[in-house]
């Protein structure tokens, strides 16, 4: 926040998270332990899915943050589903490790009201097909969609069309600080370039740039 109102961005930026909080998850204790990959793990910081979800409010509340993606374990269903209930019509839930993708989750999280947003990566369910038909689900669903890269990417700037084609709205693909992810931006730039006046800028509409279909 000190950096963007330094650089007079305070207006112009928001704010999302990727908690993966599958990875503080201890199923054995049902707590989330903040400090798990600490040195010194002094059990301070064990937190009940409540408490953990209180934390979020506090951030929503004093900062503009308007995306948390995992913030739960992937099977902490009723946790996804409360905290959507009450911050859902203020932010954009996403679920990652919660869906992967997959449209038997996608549905059980739809019927729940898990999350309103699917992380798509394709390579995580392993066609086209199924990531086009996951993307069509959550559209209906009324949901957000953010087209994504995974760890340890090639510079196949694919992902970029994707977003793009299927009207997603919105792209993570990292900062651009390395090629493989540059390369996704830059394709973006030349998809922009060849569709000149038709291309559209979803901005603040970026959880439904566009009608569900």
């Amino acid at each position: 926040m000190e950096a963007l109102k330094l650089g007079g961005y305070e207006d112009k930026v928001q704010l999302g998270t990727d908690v993966a909080a599958s990875e503080l998850y201890s199923e054995k204790e049902g707590i989330y332990n903040l400090n798990r990959f600490a040195k010194t793990d002094d059990g301070k910081k064990k937190l009940t899915t409540d408490q953990l979800a209180d934390i979020y409010k506090g951030y929503i509340s004093h900062f503009p943050v308007i995306s948390v993606e995992d913030g739960f374990d992937q099977d902490d269903w009723k946790g996804w589903a409360s905290f959507t209930e009450k911050c859902g019509d203020k932010i954009q839930i996403v679920g990652d490790d919660l869906l992967v993708t997959n449209t038997t989750r996608i549905q059980k999280a739809i019927k729940e009201k898990s999350c309103n947003a699917l992380l798509l990566k394709v390579n995580q369910i392993g066609t086209l097909t199924e990531s086009i038909e996951a993307v069509r689900m959550a559209k209906q669903a009324g949901w957000g969609v953010m087209t994504s890269h995974r760890s340890g990417e090639t510079e196949d700037p694919f992902i970029a069309d994707l977003a793009v084609g299927l009207a997603t709205g919105q792209i993570k693909t990292g900062a651009p600080c390395r090629s493989e992810r540059l390369a996704k931006y830059n394709q973006l730039l030349r998809i922009e370039e060849e569709l000149g006046d038709k291309a559209v800028y979803a901005g603040k509409n970026f959880r439904q740039p566009c009608k569900p279909y």
